[in-house]
């Protein structure tokens, strides 16, 4: 499982023209789900990805948490993450897990972060979305379990 988190100033993620999930200060969490991934990958996850500490402390220093911060999370999954790119120009998505578990374990890593009492916003499993970021910093990381 993979989570590309961006540190946003705001956020926000549209399909169809309407704003589904939109936040403030927080994460972006650009989510991907692997074939062999399982609810203890998506639980692990959720607790590195929200006990990261990217956020500045009153030092400047990179220290506290998104909860710490007083941060929110939009979650949004992408598949395209899986992706092999390693030969040939165009990418390879056979190491995606099947969409009814992606969804699953998408859903799975949306309510740890809910049930951990983090603010969460999220996109729409499949859409074909928008998403809007002022990413700050530029502060990007990709965590992988």
């Amino acid at each position: 499982m993979i989570a590309l988190i961006q540190r946003a100033l705001n956020a926000s993620v549209t399909v169809d023209g309407e704003t589904i999930g939109e936040i403030g200060p927080g994460l972006l969490i650009l989510l991907g789900v692997e074939k062999g991934d399982d609810e203890q990958k998506a639980q692990r996850l959720c607790e590195r990805v929200l006990g990261y500490r990217i956020f500045s402390d009153d030092n400047g220093k990179m220290n506290l948490n998104v909860q710490q911060a007083g941060g929110s999370v939009l979650v949004v999954s992408q598949f395209t993450l899986a992706a092999d790119t390693q030969k040939g120009m165009r990418p390879s998505f056979s190491g995606g897990a099947e969409p009814a578990e992606a969804r699953r374990l998408y859903e799975d890593f949306v309510a740890c972060c809910r049930n951990k009492g983090v603010v969460t916003e999220t996109g729409r499993f499949a859409a074909d979305m928008q998403v809007a970021l002022v990413n700050d910093g530029p502060v990007t990381f990709w965590l992988q379990v």
